[in-house]
């Protein structure tokens, strides 16, 4: 019973430590990535009639804007960006893409795309091609130096209405951030380039606006709006992450309470144990308490006894847990070459891995709960031993 106590204990404390560490990994590979391909917060303007009496939404004083909100205080950086959701083609092959167009000094300031998990090429021949992500690559069946094709809708006017837009490119950088979404849509082109293939002369799409603590980029929002001026909003990383940074919380405190549970339940193999053995020691029980053995002290003995069973349980599962998430990535291997793969599609997650982080303020809320309930539950069968009557416990002996 000792045994299957400090492994009921092991096993729970085990897979909390776990799921507290992929969890955290989950979020911190989640935010890195967004934060490390992404703006922290895109400014963006308000429709209203340009000078050719059309509706648009583009911004023709960028520049102003950009050094205006480079002043705010915690303000890292602004790059005006022109974005568009395009056709790529390279040979039968084709699919969707999204565009951006920023200059390479710019793009060095995009932590992933600038030092990408892996790449091919070179980012400095930008002015003489373009950028795509592996999974763009990937679906087209091209490499460095192949030619693509860019189609835009917006094209050249003409009598029998607007013609598409078709240029040619070399692919000269092919990058993997490690998000699905990031690598399988993801194409760069120079600022000025991307102006003249958009005919976007003289404007820019949005904002893109860096700044010193992303967790409170929203604080500064207001003052950002303010330096861009009336018609502008703005739509910040956390905007865009709203539901899956709240399926996150959400399942934060599920998993809390479930592997509360869990640890609860282990707990109670430790009272089963304890009832059973001062079942089996009542007779012992009862000669101490006859030569003056106070209660107190019954109850301290089998206190300890279940405690050292909960310590013990709960160190071994701290330490079960932390080599779990320090090696999670070639258990995982593994495990996916068991199950013949698809244990973990990177299409349906957005990540290539499986993230784990070990926080000391998970692991010490782990110990602390299974602590906290073990030594709870075995106050019960502790005080029972310490009620039990001499006479009663030695009648028959």
């Amino acid at each position: 019973m000792t045994l299957i106590s400090f492994l009921s204990i092991t096993i729970a404390v085990f897979a909390l430590v776990a799921t507290f560490a992929v969890r955290t990994g989950f979020r911190a590979e989640f935010v890195q990535t967004v934060l490390g391909a992404n703006p922290h917060t895109t400014i963006y303007s308000s429709l209203y009639i340009n000078d050719r009496g059309d509706r648009s939404a583009l911004i023709p004083d960028y520049e102003e804007k950009v050094n205006r909100i480079a002043s705010i205080e915690g303000v890292d950086h602004v790059v005006p960006v022109i974005s568009s959701r395009l056709l790529i083609s390279s040979g039968p092959n084709n699919t969707g893409v999204e565009l951006f167009g920023l200059s390479i000094e710019n793009i060095r300031k995009i932590p992933l795309i600038n030092q990408p998990v892996s790449f091919f090429g070179d980012l400095e021949n930008l002015n003489s091609g373009i950028a795509i992500g592996n999974g763009v690559a990937r679906n087209l069946g091209v490499r460095i130096g192949d030619s693509i094709r860019l189609i835009s809708p917006d094209g050249v006017k003409t009598a029998f209405g607007v013609s598409p837009r078709i240029n040619s490119y070399q692919v000269v950088y092919i990058f993997e951030v490690g998000r699905y979404d990031i690598d399988s849509t993801r194409v760069y082109l120079p600022f000025a380039e991307a102006q003249k293939f958009l005919n976007r002369e003289g404007y820019a799409d949005e904002l893109a606006v860096f700044v010193n603590d992303p967790e409170s980029v929203e604080a500064l929002e207001p003052k950002i709006i303010e330096m861009a001026g009336d018609g502008f909003f703005a739509w910040s990383w956390k905007d865009s992450s709203r539901s899956i940074l709240r399926a996150l919380r959400m399942e934060d405190n599920l998993m809390f309470i479930v592997m509360s549970i869990l640890v609860l339940v282990a707990s109670f193999n430790i009272v089963s144990g304890l009832i059973m053995l001062v079942k089996n020691k009542s007779s012992s029980i009862g000669i101490l308490r006859s030569v003056g053995l106070t209660r107190g002290s019954i109850m301290r003995i089998f206190f300890i006894f279940g405690a050292l069973i909960g310590t013990t349980g709960t160190i071994a599962g701290v330490i079960f847990g932390c080599l779990f998430a320090i090696y999670i990535d070639p258990i995982f291997t593994f495990v996916n070459y068991l199950a013949g793969g698809d244990v973990w599609d990177p299409s349906v997650r957005f990540l290539s891995n499986v993230p784990a982080k070990i926080e000391f303020v998970d692991v010490l809320s782990a110990v602390i709960l299974s602590l906290v309930l073990t030594y709870g539950v075995t106050l019960i069968p502790a005080s029972r031993a310490a009620k039990m009557y001499p006479g009663e416990a030695i009648r028959y002996e």
